[in-house]
């Protein structure tokens, strides 16, 4: 069913005039990006409450809106369990990985295999994550497309580019720290739009109980059956979302890690993923599957009619006003801007960090990586952009599911048993990306893939092999490792020092160059001053009364950050404790002041970190 053009000219002019001021908003961001450390983690300064923002908007693709309204629309309330069948992800996120790449200042997945394994698995990483990278930025940009197609009338292609370009300024502008501003008031923007749609259908509906009567019985459910029906069972789904794609999410997708690594300490990192995963992702879940919900309660009373694909679209401009449909369609696309800003950006780190750098230019000046790390955003916007027609094949959901099931099992469970196995070696983790990436490369060869697939469908057919193929993949990946790690030699335990579980306070050892200071200690606040004696921009002379109450030492690393909390950690900095100050102020040299955009006599709240 092809749409007719949807939406009036006021709505038109409140999407054009979301995509200048996003833009403008993300270029004027750009003014804090000087270093590499800016451009891919923001100078590790942001508050916990803005990265949870930021990290919605980057979980809510474009796909997510007609992804899951389409889904909504035809299967009802189960389209969230995607959303809610990963919770047990979050130890391995917070009591593990975090420490790990936080504490090592590991700037990428790749790095990690790196001191993990050696140089060679740091190949093969790189090229698994790219190709990850890349295709998501593909569906991103192809959903963008089809979101536009019956609102202005463009084609797919056209409107994909049209974002594309868009999106790639302000991020060739300021990198993570554009990202993360702007997918802070996107991510505001989307859960506003997509819950207020909902409700508005609901109101619309005559209340809840009305809204409930006219769905389906077999809408009413919060999981879908067991192994029923092939493309969009629970074990199907559970395989796909819950185990391959939210792992690979948490633990391999450079973008996420990059939010992770932007936060201000490992504290607030928890913070932020716990108020993330169980407060904002559930009403994101709503949000992005409640415009499916109502239009297939209106479809059962006649108001409506609409295919399962354009239900988000239909039900949008049946139920808000002109201009007020612009603000919804203006949240869909900030739920696209928001995560292809991330994957661009997170393509740029990884090919500086792990390719360049290390292989083609070593040795250069910081500005020389940064010019490249822009030129590379570019390069992985026009990628992506290209694979849209290749793309453009079957549903989006089918797309998303098919790609990411293919991809991402390999490389996840190399992180798993890296570590949590210290017995997992270097030719192990070979066996396991390469072993494990050709057998999943095998199940889209006819008829190869009835016979490697059907053992893992659990009695359904060919349809369900789109999900199937993450747990065969998961499976054969381990097989492939596992063996080889048991008939060769271990690794010495020097070189697992904070790689591992088990290893996290060695990590902060690394971390702080020394004994930890473990005690836990209150926020002081203070006025700043500049110090003509101070000539290190990492080192800080702090009031005594303020070292009380911290219950820091002399080389402890402490936050200093603006007072102002709605700046959430803008201007900030962190450094060593060089000594005591001569009065009741923090002195930093002119640099650091500098470097932290703060001002001399400003007020400052101080934090121990490590």
């Amino acid at each position: 069913m092809t749409p007719p053009q949807a939406g009036t000219p006021l709505d038109y002019g409140v999407i054009c005039g979301y995509f200048l001021a996003v833009t403008l908003f993300g270029v004027w961001f750009g003014r804090y990006a000087g270093t590499t450390k800016d451009y891919f983690f923001g100078g590790q300064r942001f508050a916990w409450w803005i990265i949870a923002f930021s990290a919605v908007a980057s979980t809510v693709g474009s796909y997510s809106f007609i992804k899951y309204s389409e889904v909504g629309y035809s299967y009802g309330i189960s389209s969230t369990q995607s959303y809610l069948n990963d919770w047990f992800w979050m130890p391995v996120l917070l009591l593990v990985w975090l420490p790990i790449i936080y504490f090592q200042r590991i700037r990428s997945v790749p790095e990690y295999f790196d001191r993990r394994f050696g140089s060679g698995a740091r190949l093969v990483a790189t090229a698994f994550i790219l190709f990850y990278l890349v295709g998501y930025i593909g569906v991103n940009l192809l959903t963008l497309g089809k979101a536009l197609q019956p609102v202005l009338g463009w084609g797919v292609f056209t409107g994909a580019a049209v974002t594309c370009l868009l999106v790639t300024v302000y991020v060739f502008a300021g990198g993570q720290t554009s990202v993360i501003m702007t997918d802070l008031a996107q991510g505001i923007i989307l859960l506003a739009a997509g819950l207020g749609l909902f409700l508005a259908g609901v109101v619309h509906l005559g209340g809840w109980v009305d809204f409930w009567s006219l769905l389906p019985q077999g809408h009413r459910y919060i999981f879908s059956e067991f192994n029923s029906p092939d493309n969009f069972s629970f074990v199907g789904i559970f395989a796909q979302d819950g185990l391959a794609n939210t792992g690979a999410f948490m633990l391999m997708n450079q973008g996420m890690m990059m939010r992770f690594l932007a936060v201000r300490s490992v504290s607030e990192a928890r913070k932020m993923a716990i108020f993330w995963i169980l407060v904002l992702t559930p009403l994101a879940a709503v949000a992005v599957s409640g415009g499916g919900w109502v239009a297939r309660a209106m479809a059962e009373r006649g108001e409506l009619e609409t295919s399962a694909e354009h239900s988000f679209i239909f039900a949008a401009e049946f139920l808000c006003r002109p201009g007020v449909f612009g603000f919804v369609l203006a949240a869909l696309m900030a739920a696209l801007m928001s995560t292809a800003d991330t994957l661009i950006n997170a393509v740029a780190a990884i090919f500086v960090n792990d390719v360049y750098q290390p292989y083609v230019r070593p040795g250069r000046d910081d500005r020389h990586y940064l010019r490249v790390a822009r030129l590379t955003s570019l390069c992985a916007a026009f990628v992506g952009l290209a694979l849209v027609p290749i793309m453009a094949q079957g549903t989006i959901y089918q797309a998303h599911a098919m790609f990411t099931a293919a991809v991402t099992p390999p490389i996840l469970m190399a992180i798993l048993l890296g570590v949590f196995w210290k017995r997992f070696n270097t030719p192990a983790v070979m066996a396991t990306l390469l072993g494990g990436g050709f057998l999943v490369m095998l199940t889209f060869i006819p008829p190869l893939d009835r016979w490697f697939l059907a053992p893992f469908s659990f009695g359904m057919g060919t349809a369900s092999h789109t999900f199937t193929r993450a747990l065969y993949g998961l499976v054969v990946s381990t097989a492939a490792g596992v063996p080889v790690a048991l008939l060769t030699r271990p690794q010495p335990m020097a070189r697992l020092i904070g790689l591992v579980n088990g290893s996290q306070v060695d990590a902060m050892r690394v971390f702080k160059g020394g004994e930890v200071n473990r005690l836990p200690g209150g926020r002081a606040h203070a006025a700043l001053a500049v110090s003509a004696e101070m000539d290190s921009a990492e080192r800080v002379l702090v009031p005594q009364a303020a070292l009380d109450l911290m219950r820091a030492e002399q080389e402890d690393i402490i936050y200093v950050c603006d007072a102002r909390w709605w700046l959430g950690g803008l201007k900030s900095i962190h450094a060593r404790v060089g000594g005591v100050s001569p009065d009741n102020r923090v002195h930093l040299s002119r640099a650091a002041l500098e470097g932290a955009r703060l001002a001399d006599g400003a007020r400052v709240f101080l934090e121990k970190t490590c």
